[in-house]
């Protein structure tokens, strides 16, 4: 069984099919494939290269709409679920922004690619809880 990584903001990089360190490495064709389902679902406006829909997990550089990974650099902890004060408003609009895409997600994906999409990102406040 491999080790879970969890984002700050909850998503299971492990699960993630972007996600690209070591042991999770992903072959080209995965990644384009990824970079195709991140159109079809709406993530994306076009089909995205290999090298742009890859990912090593949250850096402070790296978009976030809600600068979760900032937020908890500055308090020096983890993950939001270590945070006195979670789940702040902040932390409470991405889990509700996230879940209005699971509706859309489970209509024009296979099973199999909603069920590695489930897991990445639409379980993260309860990973954050579990925490």
């Amino acid at each position: 069984m491999r080790e879970r990584i969890m984002a700050a903001c909850g998503n299971d990089c492990s699960a993630c099919p972007r996600y690209i360190k070591e042991p999770y490495v992903k072959t080209e064709t995965e990644l384009a494939h990824t970079a195709e389902l991140w159109y079809k679902i709406g993530y994306r406006d076009h089909v995205v290269t290999n090298e742009e829909i890859s990912c090593t997990g949250c850096k402070e550089d790296n978009w976030c709409r809600y600068k979760v990974i900032k937020c908890t650099n500055e308090k020096q902890i983890e993950h939001c679920g270590q945070c006195s004060q979670f789940p702040c408003d902040n932390i409470r609009e991405c889990f509700e922004v996230t879940k209005s895409f699971e509706p859309f997600c489970k209509q024009v994906c296979t099973d199999a690619e909603y069920a590695i999409i489930s897991k990445a990102f639409f379980e993260k406040e309860k990973n954050l809880s579990d925490k």
